[in-house]
């Protein structure tokens, strides 16, 4: 018999016994993986990688810590006009991130947090909810339509598997009135603030002395400052009178002492023993508050009289503070539009990462915080408390007295001239720690008079007021018709942090202040601070050789009755060299602007090179060499 027929009679009647097991095979294998998937998709949450810098798509442990703590079940409804928005590309990729935010939150609460999503169209009771839950139309949608963008939250009463949850009527609502795209950064933070305050019974109360005009005016129609507002969303904002403050109660979780100007003797007293029997204060002065609008004094050193200090205080503490000194810092100088010219100003501050205490919980998640004519705290010889500093300027800073800051009002470049660097970081803001003594000793007999307060008491110690000020850190910006306030500083953040730190509460710590997933240019910056101080000292110069001339010239006018023609010719030849000297010198700022661009452009061409052509060529490389092996290894198994 042939060999191929003897082939075919053996192999062949095998053949249908291969086929039936791989199809039985494949039968079992769908049996098992399709109830598998089903049972993921239900039951486990798809594993992620955030690979962001600032993992930015990770909820900190701040809102776990909220979530996870809810007392009673919430309600949740996010309105979206879907219809009116089909124009608006940001808004609705926006809603997809604050959506899927909130579903991350929702899976994390264990059922005790239930959302859902409205698109209220026009004249339906959809509308009609979202403004009666205090939500904020914004114009400008398709068709003329109004726009919502917004979330309510209810607590609920019973438990979370209460039935009729849906229909049960809530105890409390609150509101976020429109997510503004402009705070993508504070997302997170502004809907665990929500659930913050909806799982609160109640709002701690904090007392505000204050010779600012922080809380507004009614009669005038002012607003509280935007800080004040802030505050007053998470606490009980009490304002107390410092005229007649005989003591501050022990229900004052913490007390805000802003700008203490002639403090009376008994409201020094009252704050004295409140931080003696534990309470908690935060104190800001200032060598020249910008918002103090008060007449000066006669005896003052300053003119007007804008500065504050609390020295009575400050001995028994033992810290030492000058009200008649201001920290410049021309390597943190913000930049300011002034008289339609932008320029650096070093007596107001722009601090960044490196000046802000990366290990404090008030201050590791902060970016930014601005300060304007700011003073600085240190340590007296006798001292027996140490201090933890918040805030600090870099060392390139120098301390000038506050008169020299007020004389350079319309021109603070002049800060700059003669500017000598003490290579010392001065402490703008900081924790102060240890045992405090009584300020006031002769009041020993009083009748419940505490003369020391126990170990590791803390105040905290704020060098500027300016930093609570409204233009420092937010704006109004108009979104689709819709007036907002921009955030671009973490001052109020700030001052938020370290009322909840001190009153016991931080789980929003870790959340507040998130940097944004825009990145600045580091690189480009530097090169331009660098270029803007040799432009400064050339400007100087420039006008440093104009003065010289003009003096020059009035020193040659009075030989010009008896040497008229001589004067006139010499006259003519320093007016000939001084109007050389200054095309030169345009020259060489010109020069040192070419320079600039020429290091930026050369900056941007490595950056094209690595993104265009680098990194490609890399992975077309590896792609190369991976077939290779690939086709390497195969050749060898054949």
């Amino acid at each position: 018999m042939p060999r191929s027929r003897l082939h075919r009679l053996f192999t062949t009647p095998l053949q249908p016994t291969r086929r039936g097991a791989l199809y039985a095979a494949l039968v079992l294998l769908v049996l098992l993986f399709v109830p598998l998937i089903v049972a993921s998709s239900r039951w486990l949450h798809a594993s992620r990688i955030d690979l962001t810098t600032d993992k930015l798509y990770t909820l900190t442990p701040g809102t776990l810590h909220i979530v996870d703590t809810l007392q009673r079940p919430l309600r949740l409804t996010l309105y979206f006009s879907e219809h009116a928005t089909r124009d608006l590309p940001q808004l609705r990729s926006y809603e997809q991130r604050v959506r899927e935010m909130l579903q991350e939150m929702v899976a994390r609460s264990h059922g005790r947090i239930r959302l859902q999503i409205i698109d209220p169209v026009p004249y339906s009771d959809d509308e009609a909810s979202a403004e009666g839950n205090g939500l904020t139309a914004a114009n400008g949608g398709s068709n003329g339509e109004r726009v919502f963008f917004g979330l309510a939250g209810s607590t609920l009463s019973g438990g979370p598997e209460s039935e009729g949850a849906d229909d049960r009527v809530p105890e409390k609502t609150l509101a976020i009135a429109f997510f503004d795209p402009a705070r993508e950064a504070f997302l997170e933070y502004d809907i665990a603030k929500l659930l913050y305050e909806l799982n609160q019974a109640s709002k701690p109360p904090i007392g505000v002395i204050s010779s600012l005009p922080v809380q507004g005016n009614p009669m005038l129609d002012e607003q509280p400052w935007a800080v004040l507002q802030q505050l007053g969303q998470l606490f009980d904002v009490k304002p107390l009178d410092a005229s007649t403050l005989q003591k501050v109660g022990d229900d004052i979780k913490v007390l805000l002492l802003i700008h203490p100007k002639r403090l009376p003797v008994d409201a020094q007293y009252a704050i004295d023993q409140y931080v003696l029997r534990g309470g908690h204060l935060v104190v800001f002065v200032d060598p020249d508050a910008e918002l103090d609008t008060s007449p000066y004094a006669p005896d003052s050193i300053t003119f007007p009289d804008h500065g504050s200090d609390l020295p009575r205080l400050f001995k028994a503490w033992g810290v030492s503070y000058d009200p008649h000194k201001v920290v410049l810092d021309r390597a943190r100088a913000l930049q300011i539009e002034l008289a339609g010219s932008s320029l650096n100003h070093p007596a107001m501050l722009d601090l960044g990462a490196q000046e802000l205490n990366r290990n404090d919980v008030v201050t590791a998640s902060l970016q930014r915080i601005n300060v304007s004519t700011t003073g600085y705290f240190d340590l007296a010889s006798d001292a027996r408390t140490r201090l933890v500093p918040l805030l600090q300027s870099s060392a390139e800073a120098e301390v000038v007295p506050t008169q020299r800051v007020l004389d350079a009002s319309s021109d603070p470049t002049a800060l700059l001239q003669d500017y000598r660097p003490d290579n010392a970081h001065y402490v703008l803001a900081a924790r102060l720690r240890g045992t405090f003594d009584s300020a006031f000793p002769e009041r020993a007999r009083m009748a419940g008079h505490r003369a020391r307060s126990a170990p590791d008491t803390e105040v905290i110690l704020v060098a500027d007021t300016d930093l609570l000020s409204d233009r420092l850190w937010v704006e109004p910006q108009t979104i689709l018709g819709q007036t907002m306030m921009r955030v671009f500083a973490n001052n109020g953040d700030f001052v938020t942090n370290l009322v909840d730190n001190l009153s016991g509460s931080s789980a929003l710590l870790s959340i507040r202040g998130r940097s944004t997933s825009q990145r600045p240019f580091t690189r480009v910056q530097a090169l331009r601070n660098v270029a803007d101080q040799k432009f400064l000292q050339k400007e100087h110069e420039l006008e440093q050789e104009l003065a010289d001339t003009r003096r020059r010239l009035d020193e040659l006018q009075p030989a010009k009755g008896s040497h008229g023609s001589a004067a006139s010719v010499e006259q003519r030849r320093e007016i000939e060299q001084f109007r050389q000297r200054q095309l030169a010198i345009n020259k060489e700022l010109r020069d040192v602007q070419h320079q600039l661009n020429a290091e930026i452009d050369a900056l941007g061409l490595r950056l094209k090179f690595i993104n265009i052509v680098l990194v490609p060529a890399l992975v077309v490389l590896l792609g190369l060499l991976y077939g290779w092996r690939r086709t390497r290894y195969s050749r060898r198994r054949r």
